[in-house]
């Protein structure tokens, strides 16, 4: 089976094909995340570079964050569409695991802070436990300020993602989630749900301020 992974959660949006079978990448495409994403022309081109037809993807594989939002909805409404067309399957994956994963491969060892651009000057933030191996979670996703998460971090521990180096307290290392390892991350679970039922993590609460009571002005009426 063949899974076509979606990763838009940051700047740089990326489309593979996966073999679910041996995890080897046939195709990909990416491009820098601006105004527009591309998603059928990167998904055309990681096809061709794969040698494949639509008709041979079996699974759709989408980063769900946290990160654009704008960028993961745009997967998540491909992944929609082409699952109401084909049936195919679709799972969702955490674009701060795909990034854990990443850590793994080039090297990085011991505990893993991963940060993403929250806005209101705050961060996603969350730690792992990187070995030669594996990865585990070991401080689970929350929002946090900068200094919290410098208070987390200690001086010989790795911080990365995809705005790591973009506020300069952290001193991080800016790593972009890969569809490619995406997709990797996918061939090895089974969670697979109806598109329309992956959601893109958010940790924020809705609120809203209740508008206050219209004025009255002497004189004047309403009708």
């Amino acid at each position: 089976m063949w899974i076509l992974a979606f990763e838009f959660s940051s700047d740089r949006r990326g489309v593979a094909v996966v073999d679910a079978v041996t995890g080897r990448v046939a195709g990909r495409a990416d491009e820098q995340g601006g105004r527009q994403t591309h998603a059928l022309g990167l998904t055309e081109t990681a096809l061709g570079e794969a040698g494949i037809q639509r008709e041979a993807i079996g699974a759709i594989a989408i980063g769900i964050g946290p990160g654009s939002y704008t960028g993961i909805r745009i997967a998540l409404a491909t992944a929609q569409g082409w699952q109401l067309g084909t049936g195919v399957k679709t799972i969702g994956v955490s674009s701060v695991d795909c990034l854990a994963e990443q850590a793994r491969r080039e090297g990085l060892r011991g505990r893993v802070h991963v940060v993403v651009d929250a806005q209101r000057g705050e961060f996603y933030h969350t730690a792992y436990r990187v070995t030669e191996g594996e990865w585990s979670v070991e401080e689970p996703l929350r929002i946090i300020s900068t200094d919290q998460v410098l208070a987390a971090r200690q001086p010989d521990e790795a911080l990365i993602g995809p705005d790591a180096a973009v506020e300069t307290k952290l001193t991080g290392r800016r790593v972009l989630p890969d569809a490619a390892v995406l997709g990797q991350l996918a061939a090895m679970r089974t969670n697979f749900l109806p598109a329309f039922q992956i959601e893109p993590i958010y940790l924020r609460a809705v609120s809203f301020v209740k508008a206050p009571p219209a004025r009255e002005i002497p004189g004047i009426t309403s009708e």
